[in-house]
């Protein structure tokens, strides 16, 4: 599906987006690895969601999904059954790497596999640390799925210093933790999301420059009833969008406000953004409310590397608000983007490139700066869902048409986008 972008002269309205994609995937694999019945609110019901409600299903889990309701019968400690077949985890890295954690103490054999973007991506990043614990796991020679995980009796508990700032490394940790009564430390220098450590309860012990997070059976999950605030990386389209329509006001319902994941409100806040936000309140341990936004004019500031890693997911869309910034955009530190569902640094630049932006491509980031110049090129989503509604965005704030190949991968992580984006437009 090409895409063919229209001008927004305005946004006004109220949006209530699907749950925050992060907490979706934890609320069914806890309550998948729970013993009883639990049941899930306002869960992200997208193409990655149906990889790890998949799964669940193939390990014997009973999972009945409604457009109100997720109910799922867990197998308990340890009661997961082999699968007939391959677990297809389709396009989703956090259902291949947090379900290798949960999977590694099984005592059955199991294979990972995905579409040809999540088999290229890296995962001895999970593997190393696992093996480290007893599981015994391998990929192909390129670090790649397929992944065999091989059944073993028991895992040992370690204390793990992560190498890379990682979310997922660190939950995929944490979660084979979980199998032993001993715990298992995982130690961090760069925060990342802390969605596993929040919604599981576990111990986090701050020294210094550095997290110390533990796990154990002790934390093992039990059954539960979850609400999924809404996803603020979703949010986060419609809030660039709006703050950069003239005779804007838009207002999002109950979005996530977990610490680790407000980075792009702070990064858009400093750079003169009106952003505000009402009803305050707690699920799961996870705080969510409303946002407000109202349009105006943004100025480019320096964006400090300590904070990339909880905005890693924001990026591409926050270098729209940066390219109609006043001054250039400028992000450093940023290397992980490589690696994410496409080469996320390389589609942005060469995008921006073809329409005539002046860029300036980094190992770990980029520069932008000027305007669009030329729209009659086809722009590539190369199958990335962020990439895919970035020039979305793009498109709805620029003069001439944009055309965006492949639009239909916005379906990962928001299947609504375009209705959502239809109807607040005027």
């Amino acid at each position: 599906m090409i895409l063919t972008t229209e001008k927004v002269n305005s946004l006004n309205g109220t949006l209530t987006l699907r749950g925050d994609k992060s907490v979706s995937h934890r609320s069914v694999m806890f309550s998948a690895m729970a013993d009883g019945v639990s049941t899930i609110k306002n869960c992200l019901m997208s193409e990655d969601l149906h990889s790890t409600i998949n799964c669940f299903r193939a390990l014997g889990c009973t999972i009945d999904v409604s457009d109100e309701l997720i109910k799922v019968r867990g197998k308990g400690y340890k009661g997961f059954t082999a699968p007939d077949e391959f677990l297809d985890c389709g396009n989703s890295g956090t259902t291949t790497r947090l379900i290798a954690g949960i999977l590694a103490p099984q005592s059955f054999n199991t294979t990972l596999i995905g579409d040809d973007s999540l088999s290229v991506r890296p995962m001895r990043r999970i593997v190393d640390p696992l093996n480290s614990m007893g599981a015994d796991i391998t990929v192909t020679d390129k670090g790649t799925l397929p992944m065999q995980i091989h059944g073993v009796e028991s895992l040992n508990a370690i204390e793990y210093s992560m190498p890379v700032a990682s979310a997922q490394v660190k939950s995929a940790v944490l979660l084979a933790g979980l199998f032993n009564e001993e715990p298992t430390c995982v130690i961090e220098k760069a925060k990342t999301r802390n969605h596993t450590e929040t919604m599981l309860g576990l111990e986090v012990v701050e020294e210094a420059e550095i997290r110390k997070i533990y796990s154990s059976k002790k934390n093992y999950p039990e059954p539960a009833d979850y609400l999924v605030p809404s996803d603020i990386s979703s949010a986060a389209f419609f809030t660039v969008l709006a703050l950069l329509t003239k005779n804007s006001e838009v207002i999002i319902k109950d979005v996530l406000l977990n610490p680790s994941r407000t980075g792009i409100l702070n990064v858009l806040i400093s750079m003169g953004a009106d952003i505000k936000v009402a009803d305050k309140k707690v699920s799961s341990g996870e705080e969510y409310g409303d946002l407000i936004i109202r349009s105006g004019e943004l100025k480019n500031v320096h964006i400090p590397s300590e904070i990339i890693p909880n905005i890693i997911d924001e990026i591409p869309v926050l270098s729209v608000a940066g390219l109609f910034a006043e001054g250039e955009f400028t992000l450093r530190g940023a290397e992980e983007l490589r690696f994410k569902e496409s080469d996320r640094i390389k589609a942005l630049c060469d995008n921006y490139r073809l329409l005539g932006v002046d860029v300036e491509e980094y190992q770990d980031g980029f520069t932008i700066s000027g305007g669009i110049k030329n729209s009659s090129e086809l722009l590539q989503s190369y199958g990335d869902h962020r990439i895919a509604m970035t020039f979305a965005v793009l498109g709805s704030l620029s003069q001439q048409a944009l055309r965006i190949n492949d639009f239909e991968c916005a379906a990962v992580s928001n299947p609504d986008f375009l209705d959502q984006l239809k109807s607040i437009s005027k």
